[in-house]
């Protein structure tokens, strides 16, 4: 029944990055891979923002970013550097930039970073106005528009060694690139592209790119495109990763590990951040573990593994979970399992090209004490044989205090991380961050509370308008902060009630949702789930 591989075949290792320098801070090259995360104070509040910085240093970090909506926080941030400076602590810090020019300009004089979208920063939205055929014309004007809009900030840049991350999210790209190349990988990686071009023409190359979204398909997709079309340039900058709006709890590091895992594994990134909607020092040991089990002792991977394409199946795409219990290998149905099961050690993982035949049930075994650790681990794994849907099923088995039914609901969550197989309903929410309008951890924690009798939906919760309605796309709900002690509810991404207050809100949503037909929403059968929910 069971049979042993050999991993360490026909590995390749095709991008490299330069190093460049961010303060005192080398990244990219061979350096180890660097991790962050970001402050959810008022960055107009010195005292809590450099507070919050410092126990984000201590958890482990590399770097730091806080929120710059406008050039009153921009100018703040100087005060926090120095407080952070005086303190001891020489961290570089990013300035996190959307909307506003002013801000950037002002940041980047300060700062060490400057984190801008371009989907928000320079491209207009004009939806009125674009359409699927928009001219060469008109498309090649807003570019120019663009370039000169992003000069003063490059050449404050140049001026003061400041780096820029052009950070391309899924949720928020442009409707000029939407309207020509749709929501899609494409659009994000090209979208990246135009930026680092007219970067290029003004000879400015202290970049770090990123390209992220909430759903871990699309997310290695776009990375993939990302460094052939860069390789096709003859170009290579540093890659920061991450998953957007993972969520919270064990489903968000399952996510993140899943989503970051497979593309580190793949020798894509030189800097991560773990998104949940909690502490964000909670983040570090996350970002840390993903690194010690994929990379080692040197932070970084040696030998990538090749990119297998994504297995195109035709039909409903439904891992089995199979369970091992007293000798026996059970399906779901508790009866026996016959079939073949590759067996496997954590540290050596099958090389599936997605060529083979016949039902591939994977089975790896740890040696796991720390329920948080299996599970970041076990995700930044298998992840990516569910992402690219290369295996047919999942067995976990531990030889640690781990086991049972515990080992089972792993299963089906890395399965519900990589949208393999959905279980139970999907939380999208963002990590907290100086733009949130209320408390976004006590409001996710109603939120699965109060639809925690639903399976198969994708509910949203979000702390502001700035990316919420774009960061949510796909979603069949929202809810998303509006103002101080108000909400906006959604239906997929079309606002059907503003400016709830807080208190009503939880129960709004459930009634559109009532309203819908989505209470008895069977769309999940019960067999299908795990045995937590059951």
């Amino acid at each position: 029944m069971a049979q042993g591989v050999n991993n360490r075949a026909h590995m390749t290792s095709s991008y490299r990055s330069p190093v460049i320098s961010v303060g005192s801070l080398a990244l990219g090259g061979e350096n180890p891979i660097r991790i962050q995360s970001m402050t959810n104070t008022d960055t107009n509040d010195t005292n809590a923002s450099a507070e919050q910085c410092i126990r984000i240093i201590e958890a482990g970090a590399d770097l730091v970013r806080l929120t710059a909506q406008g050039v009153k926080e921009a100018e703040n941030l100087k005060n926090i550097k120095k407080k952070l400076r005086k303190a001891g602590f020489d961290t570089p810090l990013i300035a996190d930039i959307h909307f506003t020019p002013a801000a950037a300009e002002t940041a980047a004089r300060i700062v060490e970073k400057i984190r801008i979208n371009p989907g928000n920063y320079a491209d207009k939205k004009t939806k009125s106005t674009l359409t699927n055929n928009l001219p060469d014309k008109e498309y090649d004007l807003e570019l120019e528009r663009i370039h000169e809009r992003l000069l003063p900030l490059i050449n404050i840049c140049r001026e003061n060694g400041t780096v820029i991350r052009l950070g391309i999210n899924h949720g928020s790209l442009s409707d000029r690139i939407i309207n020509r190349h749709g929501n899609t990988p494409t659009g994000i990686v090209v979208s990246a592209i135009e930026f680092i071009k007219i970067f290029l023409s003004e000879n400015f190359s202290n970049l770090v790119i990123s390209v992220k979204s909430s759903d871990t398909g699309i997310l290695v997709e776009s990375n993939r495109l990302l460094v052939n079309m860069l390789q096709k340039f003859g170009l290579s900058y540093p890659i920061h990763l991450g998953v957007t709006e993972a969520g919270e709890g064990e489903d968000g590091r399952i996510r993140s590990a899943a989503g970051i895992g497979t593309l580190l594994a793949e020798g894509i990134g030189d800097t991560i951040r773990v998104s949940l909607s909690e502490n964000p020092e909670n983040e570090i040991p996350v970002a840390k573990e993903i690194v010690r089990f994929l990379c080692g002792s040197k932070g970084r991977i040696t030998h990538p593994l090749e990119q297998v394409p994504f297995v195109n199946r035709t039909g409903l795409y439904k891992p089995e979970v199979i369970t091992y219990n007293n000798g026996r290998y059970l399906k779901e149905d508790n009866t026996s399992y016959q079939g073949n099961m590759l067996i496997f050690n954590h540290r050596t993982p099958p090389l599936l090209t997605g060529k083979e035949k016949g039902n591939i049930i994977l089975n790896p075994v740890f040696s796991e004490d720390d329920p948080e650790r299996l599970a970041i681990n076990s995700a930044a794994l298998l992840g990516r044989y569910f992402i690219l849907k290369l295996a047919d099923g999942l067995c976990i088995t531990n030889s640690g205090k781990i086991q049972g039914d515990k080992l089972k609901d792993l299963a089906f969550s890395i399965l519900q991380a990589t949208e393999a197989r959905i279980t139970r309903n999907k939380y999208i929410s963002c990590p907290t961050c100086g733009r949130t309008k209320f408390n976004l951890q006590d409001a996710v924690r109603k939120v699965k509370e109060a639809t925690a009798h639903l399976t198969g939906l994708k509910i949203a919760i979000m702390g502001c308008v700035v990316n919420g309605p774009g960061e949510m796309a796909g979603s069949d709900y929202g809810y998303v902060g509006a103002a101080k002690g108000k909400v906006h509810i959604y239906r997929g991404q079309t606002p059907v009630l503003k400016n709830v207050p807080e208190e009503d809100a939880i129960n709004e949503l459930l009634r559109i949702i009532n309203e819908d037909g989505q209470a008895g929403n069977q769309s999940v059968s019960s067999e299908d789930q795990p045995s937590q929910l059951q």
